[in-house]
């Protein structure tokens, strides 16, 4: 026999169970945020179709699951808003810690519903009803007015009675009573649609008729996801409440009196702090890779900011963290300290296994000393002494390299955007600082130049590269194409030093560029090429002005 079926066998009554739950809880949480009524037609979208929805925009004919042009077809006054998976968890956490001061050992379920076992609620308040009253009192305390409590054998009977349209308040199914309940539910309910769907074409369209048969039937024709949906619909969930645990505040902060206004006072003061918030992760086999840093000054205001690492915090790096944020914000700019500072609180924001980051069988690594060595020049000459390239977004070669402090994170550079016009794979292997100047002349040695309607003047024949190296400067807007004095043999500019000409194998282009026109301060208009020289080598080109110029080469 398998675990589910012994599981079954040996607990013929399922757990009382009470759930918890409030309708149309993102709609709630999405109309508290934006300060709209709940009572207006609401829905929120997903991946293009309708996750939830008001309950008069429900009047109006619009589904969940529906795509959203559908829905607003069916109701054209109706608000449409991007679903936040987060500000659901955030405006119900304090519904779950007002259940929990109440009742301890809530299972979170999913934002708007909760479960909790019954048995020790019903022996404390002198039963189920009464507990469920209690709870739904406090509820109407915090504004859920429209809250239903239930009770069952099991979880899922509970969710189902909770699920039934009718009236809101306490719904309760006497003890031994769920497999009745749930015999004339659909066969929909037990939550697996090709299953449900089989189910049906089967003729089996209802909870009851999938539970008179013989489980044995069931896993040998269905197997152990059969079995699971067979014991729900019989009503014998023998799945328990999990109370969630809170996570541990694992944040340190210390007070400064009177406030402190030099650096080395401060990380000084921290320095037994920062050690004992290292020391107390280590206790837990946890490591921290990134830290949140607040300085709190003597006037109210907080400067805030994010800290990552590419492997994990000491002490001395957490007070290298502090120390760079205070430098700064020291000065004379925008964001700098106005007065002394009360009050230093950091918070971990990223948590680790600790058996993640062990040390080798033969001691530290050489990434290990490296990390070590650039660590100990940051902490000599500053954050930003030493430097590390990461790969970001762009459509030209030259902007996607980006240049970071060491230990900041890598991501959130924009490098998963689609970027329409952007260079195709394979990537030049050399990028030149500063674009290059060259020569691109026809046959008959004529410059070779772009019309307003994107044809070329004539074929470009002859290819040639400036020995002066990179262009002058760069020109706003132009996307880093150098400008002044050198021009790359376009329309009457010439070069005052230029390698031998070589004639063109192959070229491809012109690929026009036109970003953001909206600006005329950054706006950049101008044609990418790529052509092959004689000796094979590929050069990635771009036309601006008149003038030629090489971002970069194929090696």
């Amino acid at each position: 026999m398998t675990l589910i079926e012994n599981t079954a066998v040996r607990h013929s009554q399922a757990t009382r169970t009470m759930v918890l739950w409030c309708p149309d809880w993102p709609v709630r949480a999405l109309a508290q945020f934006e300060g709209i009524p709940v009572e207006e037609r609401i829905a929120l979208v997903e991946h293009g179709v309708v996750f939830a929805c008001s309950a008069s925009a429900r009047a109006e004919g619009v589904r969940r699951g529906q795509r959203i042009r559908e829905a607003q077809a069916a109701c054209v006054d109706l608000m449409a808003f991007d679903y936040d998976p987060a500000l659901d968890y955030r405006s119900f956490e304090p519904v779950a810690l007002a259940v929990e001061e109440l009742m301890p050992g809530v299972q979170l379920l999913r934002p708007g519903m909760c479960a909790l076992a019954a048995r020790g609620p019903a022996r404390y308040y002198g039963g189920e009803r009464a507990a469920a009253g209690v709870l739904l009192t406090a509820l109407v305390g915090l504004g859920v007015e429209d809250a239903r409590i239930t009770v069952a054998d099991g979880r899922f009977a509970a969710e189902q009675l909770a699920r039934m349209p009718g009236e809101t308040g306490i719904r309760i199914v006497e003890a031994g009573g769920s497999p009745q309940f749930l015999a004339d539910h659909p066969i929909e309910a037990v939550g697996d649609s090709n299953l449900s769907m089989l189910l049906r074409r089967l003729g089996l369209t209802t909870l009851g008729s999938f539970a008179a048969l013989d489980f044995r039937d069931v896993r040998a024709r269905f197997g152990e996801t059969g079995v699971y949906a067979h014991t729900l619909a019989s009503g014998r969930d023998v799945r328990r409440v999990v109370p969630r645990l809170p996570p541990q505040l694992r944040d340190i902060e210390v007070a400064f009196e009177p406030p402190l206004d030099r650096v080395d006072q401060i990380t000084f003061a921290f320095r037994t702090a920062a050690e004992r918030f290292v020391d107390e992760l280590t206790s837990a086999l946890l490591v921290c890779t990134s830290i949140r840093v607040e300085l709190h000054t003597d006037n109210g205001l907080v400067h805030d900011r994010g800290w990552g690492h590419p492997r994990w915090f000491s002490a001395n790096d957490v007070l290298d963290r502090i120390r760079w944020q205070v430098q700064g914000r020291t000065g004379a700019g925008a964001g700098a300290l106005t007065s002394a500072i009360s009050r230093v609180r950091v918070l971990p924001e990223g948590l680790d296994s600790i058996g993640n980051y062990e040390t080798g069988l033969w001691g530290s690594t050489p990434d290990d000393r490296i990390h070590h060595g650039l660590s100990r020049v940051q902490s000599l000459l500053g954050h930003g002494a030493v430097m590390t390239a990461v790969i970001a977004g762009g459509r030209g070669v030259v902007e996607r390299q980006v240049m970071i402090p060491w230990g900041d994170p890598r991501g959130g550079a924009g490098d998963e955007h689609p970027w329409p016009g952007s260079i195709p794979l394979p990537a030049p292997s050399t990028v030149f600082e500063k674009p290059r100047a060259v020569t691109v002349q026809g046959h008959d040695g004529g410059p070779v130049d772009v019309t307003d309607r994107g044809s070329l003047t004539c074929v470009p024949a002859l290819f040639a590269v400036s020995d002066a190296g990179a262009g002058v400067g760069r020109v706003a807007g132009a996307g880093g194409m150098g400008g002044g004095a050198a021009h790359g043999g376009g329309a009457g500019g010439g070069l005052a030093a230029v390698e031998r000409q070589q004639p063109i194998a192959a070229w491809a282009g012109p690929w026009p560029v036109y970003e953001r026109w909206w600006d005329q301060a950054v706006a950049r208009s101008f044609h990418r090429f790529q052509v092959v020289d004689a000796s094979g080598t590929a050069w990635l080109l771009a036309l601006h002005e008149h003038g030629w110029w090489a971002e970069a080469r194929y090696d």
